[in-house]
């Protein structure tokens, strides 16, 4: 990749949306650099031969650090030695390079019977309370559906199922019920890591297609305020 192919310019909100209708950034093996949408989300997509990244640091420091990782210039952005120096530059975390898929609203009932729940305590609804805003939560027989507002305002959703009830295909009802829940008509994005290829099978299988891969850079907790007075 050359130092003249990276971008700046755009939202991270217009090109996922223009992404989950099926137009993608052109596939030039360039790099595009966006401003985060919130200081929660900072990270990195990398569409077919096209990466977006999101972070608010200067966009000059992105192309120098691309341009020092020695690998094929379409993979750059995903590169281990990237990451890891965007990492200690944020001073933020990650977890896994995610398989990020989209899909459409559907009209009509879920083809599963739900039960909303107002006070969740499931380990899968309080990881999602720290990522994503505007969380619900559904109950199934032998699993959880979780729905909230996530990067750059895009809803997501997140499917559990518990051991005993798995192999039934719950994952894909609770998947696809997803696209149902959604509210104003809106697409319905969600993430697998790449080595989970049940849970990937399950959303496919619920009509999600797959438009990219995702590196999200989570932000360092904020400090504690200081102790009440006595």
């Amino acid at each position: 990749m050359g130092l003249e192919d990276l971008r700046v310019g755009g939202t991270l909100a217009g090109i996922l949306d223009a992404a989950a209708h099926g137009r993608f950034p052109p596939p030039d093996g360039g790099t595009t650099v966006v401003p985060q949408p919130g200081r929660r989300d900072a990270g990195v997509i990398a569409f077919t031969a096209h990466s977006v990244v999101f972070t608010d640091e200067d966009p000059r420091w992105v192309r120098s650090t691309l341009a020092a990782v020695e690998c094929d210039g379409l993979a750059a952005t995903m590169n281990p030695r990237f990451l890891a120096a965007l990492l200690d530059r944020t001073g933020r975390t990650t977890d896994t390079i995610d398989l990020l898929t989209v899909a459409g609203p559907l009209p009509g009932e879920p083809p599963v019977e739900l039960r909303e729940l107002a006070d969740p305590d499931h380990p899968r609804v309080r990881r999602a309370l720290g990522r994503r805003d505007d969380v619900r939560v559904w109950a199934a027989d032998g699993g959880v559906l979780v729905l909230g507002r996530g990067v750059a305002g895009r809803w997501e959703t997140a499917v559990e199922v518990d051991e005993e009830a798995r192999h039934r295909g719950l994952g894909r009802e609770l998947a696809r019920a997803a696209r149902h829940l959604v509210p104003d008509r809106q697409p319905v994005w969600s993430q697998q890591a790449t080595g989970n290829a049940r849970s990937i099978r399950a959303f496919q299988a619920a009509g999600f297609r797959p438009v990219g891969a995702e590196a999200l850079m989570l932000a360092p907790p904020r400090p504690a305020g200081p102790p009440p007075a006595p």
